[in-house]
């Protein structure tokens, strides 16, 4: 945790993860760095908690291959279709995301799994300056 950038934004971050290992590792390291976290264990739940108005959430990170209803890319879809003003950042195993990528090359990960918490901040901050910069600001 040495290269961590602290977080004076107030960003806060929706992890989407089925593995309760990478998704508590994550998050912990995100908290630590003063990012509020909302976690969830499968994109129905990721769905539920953005339906919520009240929830404000800056970036969400997806794994491409997460339990649920919908895979990453499909959540991805609906989040650009229910949240427009939110990016979701995919991330997968090169062969995870080969196979889960195989019909929907345009939405392909962004990322990789395990994540690397530093590229994880660094896009959070690079997130919030494009949408301070547009007017989009969410919190």
């Amino acid at each position: 945790m040495t290269n961590a950038v602290p977080n004076d934004t107030g960003a806060s971050v929706l992890i989407v993860d089925s593995d309760i290992l990478v998704r508590h590792a994550l998050a912990d390291y995100l908290r630590h760095c003063g990012y509020r976290v909302v976690e969830a264990a499968s994109s129905d739940e990721a769905m539920l908690a953005l339906a919520e108005a009240s929830l404000l959430v800056d970036v969400v990170l997806c794994d491409v291959a997460v339990a649920g209803s919908r895979s990453g890319f499909e959540l991805a879809t609906w989040v650009r279709q229910n949240r427009p003003d939110l990016e979701v950042k995919l991330a997968a195993s090169v062969e995870g995301a080969a196979k889960a990528a195989a019909n929907l090359c345009d939405s392909g990960p962004h990322t990789a799994r395990p994540y690397d918490p530093q590229s994880v901040i660094d896009y959070i901050i690079q997130r919030r300056a494009t949408q301070q910069r547009s007017g989009g600001e969410s919190s």
